[in-house]
């Protein structure tokens, strides 16, 4: 039997002034051979054993003073997993906000414990797993301390680089609620874990406590307010001994399906049954195989409706699970604007899902250097012409390869390169190549420059000539930006370049042949003797585009100040614009209404605002007002959401816009329902409908999914597409246009010895 190892803090965490200068603090985890059962009471003889890790301080709204409430954590581990305790005391257990019981639910309107574990105490990347009242699973993986790269921007839900909330991990959490406060259990497996090798060694950690009902926030490694828990270059160290285990692990799939297209001559239902699945191989303890075969996406949730007034391509993140799992890792470009690899190139085209025949993805740390090995192919697509009334090919039989390495340094600095292919398998003389190198350096704590450079390959038809200019024949993108981040200040600028000829095939590029420059200063300025008031942000911001000539296609200088109250509640004011938008060939913003070539400059202001999003009813409102092109937009929004208990939740969306030129007028929308019903922390009902103004068109996206572990278990989904328009304006006789039924089953086995 192993001698128990109780946890020891080092150093007294006493005065916030001391905290500071005495470093981050140090523990010791314990080591266990009974293990707790996973019920959230933390009434087990294991736990009362342990000596508790508490001098929690303030990040917000008071920094560097005690947490308001009493907060004990304990660790503990075993030859399987890591275990941890909260004891999350309150004397108001009535003020507690649960927040809703849907797995990877926001924790910013409710009450919350989350977790970051820095496994190769890298300083630099992570793991997180959270929890509510409400008993939620929250995890996700963090790179670069949650910061996106290019000039800024951190990672959205669904996309690459930053904070990846999309990755579902296998670990189990219980929570139990009393007179005296709410208690947090977890027990995370090694197996679900990265780290260097086994043995005796310390990882970083942090934990964060969150008291909804003051915007509290609360750690255990102290952090200045201008950082969050992402910033695990100051978080704490535990010791440990972990085991050396290859993890083996396989998530087979069974799916059923039956689909109709209403706007084909025959409208039969095709009916389809499919077997697949995902397998993981722990090639040692920090590098990972995964093999794919049949992917399928059927649960993945559908895509928002947006409205588009620009030239330009919108963006839509990744949502489907395996290209989310370490999609850090393989994240280069900056985001949303220009990415060298962009995963919804593959296995979707034009909107339409490609089928994946198999695929293989290999991720962790050889070395001093983090890898991504990524390789996918898909089948050819073919459907019918209905002029012809023959199958056309509508997308080739493609592989797509990305391999991808980086170095990372202290404080925050990397450099690593990234090479992304795609090749036509029936037709060699098809293809694509992206390479690109970045890098991030970090100055002290406040100051962080980062860049990017990418060069692209495509094949020229026999006897066509190379039309772009420039370096590399036009097949260039570029971008570095600086951020300077404090209590009182944050400044950032930019600079961003695309030739007229880049072309990153399995990438994502908005816009092609121009010139960026963006600059911003903003200024927090606290309230401290107004208990009902946080701060004020008054701020300003450039952004401005050219062609490589120099022409002006737009710009915006932005003048506002936000207003941020204790509970959560926001509005800003004024929110003035001066804008322009230069046209070099006529733009047709809506079919026959064309603006002509020219230079537009106008003014414009905005407004936003929300009340508590904690309560359960919150309202969330907004416009645009003032010139647009030749004329004026009026562009409001709102938004109404609910929440009954723990359990409904339901949300309201409305975007609107009244658009008057001098070439003609038009007014859009896009509403937006949604709604989810938790039966338990891991059984749910949820529905997303969109009506789109442009195409009039009405989606329905039905899901119900009973959960096991890591994102698999059962699935039902219903999707349904309605044309309601008249056939005069659009073209379509009114009625359904798709209708989709989908039945998935996936399991989890864990096969590690």
């Amino acid at each position: 039997m192993r001698p128990l190892r109780h946890i020891l803090l080092i150093g007294a965490l006493t005065a916030p002034a001391g905290l500071h200068a005495q470093g981050p603090p140090s523990a010791q985890a314990t080591a266990i051979t009974t293990a707790p059962t996973i019920d959230g009471r933390l009434d087990e003889a294991v736990w009362g054993r342990l000596m508790p890790l508490a001098g929690f301080t303030q990040r917000e709204p008071s920094e560097g003073r005690p947490v308001s409430q009493r907060t004990e954590v304990r660790v503990a581990y075993d030859d399987e997993a890591l275990y941890i305790g909260a004891s999350l005391f309150d004397d108001d257990v009535s003020s507690i906000v649960v927040g809703q019981t849907l797995r990877d639910a926001s924790l910013n309107d409710s009450d919350a414990f989350v977790v970051v574990l820095d496994t190769y105490l890298d300083r630099q990347n992570g793991f997180v797993f959270g929890t509510t009242p409400a008993g939620i699973e929250y995890d996700g993986q963090l790179a670069g301390e949650g910061v996106g790269g290019g000039g800024g921007g951190r990672q959205q839900r669904g996309s690459g680089g930053g904070f990846n909330r999309n990755w579902d991990g296998s670990w189990q959490v219980a929570t139990t609620t009393d007179g005296e406060g709410w208690y947090a259990e977890m027990r995370i497996p090694f197996s679900t874990l990265r780290y260097g090798a086994g043995g005796q060694q310390d990882w970083g950690v942090n934990f964060e406590r969150k008291i909804r009902r003051n915007s509290e926030q609360s750690m255990w490694a102290p952090l200045p307010r201008q950082f969050d828990l992402n910033r695990v270059s100051l978080a704490g160290t535990i010791a440990l001994e972990a085991p050396a285990k290859r993890t083996v692990t396989l998530s087979p799939y069974l799916l059923a399906d039956g689909f109709k297209d209403y706007q084909v001559t025959s409208a039969e239902v095709d009916y389809s049954r499919q077997i697949g699945g995902d397998v993981k191989i722990g090639l040692n303890q920090s590098l990972t195989l995964d093999l794919t075969v049949n992917t399928d996406f059927a649960q993945a949730e559908v895509d928002d409706q947006q409205v588009n007034l620009t030239r330009f391509s919108l963006f839509f993140p990744e949502k489907r699970a395996f290209f989310l799992e370490n999609a850090g890792t393989f994240s280069v470009g900056t985001s949303r604007s220009a990415e060298l690899f962009f995963s919804r190139r593959i296995g979707l085209s034009g909107g339409q899902e490609v089928p994946i025949q198999g695929g293989a993805r290999l991720t962790g740390k050889v070395g001093a250097f983090q890898i991504g090995l990524l390789n996918i192919q898909t089948n050819d697509v073919s459907r019918l012409d209905e002029d012809t009334g023959l199958q056309e090919q509508f997308a080739p039989a493609n592989n797509f390869g990305v391999l991808r390495a980086y170095r990372e340094f202290g404080n925050r600095t990397q450099i690593g390169a990234i090479m992304v292919s795609r090749l036509n398998t029936s037709d060699t003389d098809d293809y694509n190549l992206t390479y690109g190198v970045d890098g991030r350096l970090g100055i002290g704590d406040a100051l962080t420059f980062d860049g990017w450079l990418g060069l692209t390959t495509t094949p020229l038809e026999d006897g066509e000539t190379a039309t772009g200019t420039g370096f590399n024949d036009g097949e260039y993108g570029l971008a570095g930006g600086s951020r300077y981040v404090t209590r009182d200040w944050q400044i950032s600028a930019g600079y961003r370049q695309i030739g007229d000829s880049f072309n990153p095939e399995v990438g994502f590029v908005n816009r092609r042949t121009y010139r960026h420059g963006n600059a911003r200063v903003l200024r927090h300025v606290r309230m401290e003797s107004v208990p009902w008031f946080r701060e004020f942000r008054p701020h300003v911001s450039w952004s401005q585009f050219w062609t490589l000539d120099g022409f002006s296609e737009s710009y915006l200088v932005h003048f506002d100040n936000h207003f941020q109250f204790e509970n959560g509640a926001f509005f800003q004011l004024p929110g003035f614009n001066f804008t322009g938008e230069g046209l070099e060939q006529p733009f047709e913003i809506r079919e026959g209404i064309v603006i002509p070539v020219g230079s537009y400059h106008n003014v414009d202001w905005e407004f936003r605002a929300n009340t508590n999003r904690g309560a359960p009813l919150s309202f969330s409102a907004g416009w645009s007002l003032g010139g647009f092109y030749s004329g004026t937009r009026f562009g409001p929004n709102a938004t109404v959401a609910y929440r009954y208990s723990d359990k409904l939740t339901a949300s309201f969306r409305a975007n609107y816009f009244d658009v008057r030129l001098d070439e003609g007028s038009f007014t859009t929308s896009v509403l937006r329902f949604n709604t989810s019903y938790s039966f338990t922390p891991h059984i749910y009902l949820q529905a997303n409908v969109q009506y789109n103004d442009d195409t009039e068109d009405l989606g329905t996206n039905i899901r119900f999914g009973w959960l096991d572990t890591a994102g698999t278990g059962l699935f039902i989904v219903w999707n349904d597409a309605n044309h309601v328009g008249t056939f005069e304006r659009t073209g379509i006789l009114a009625g359904p246009k798709q209708r989709q039924l989908v039945i998935k089953y996936s399991r989890l086995l864990d096969l590690t010895r």
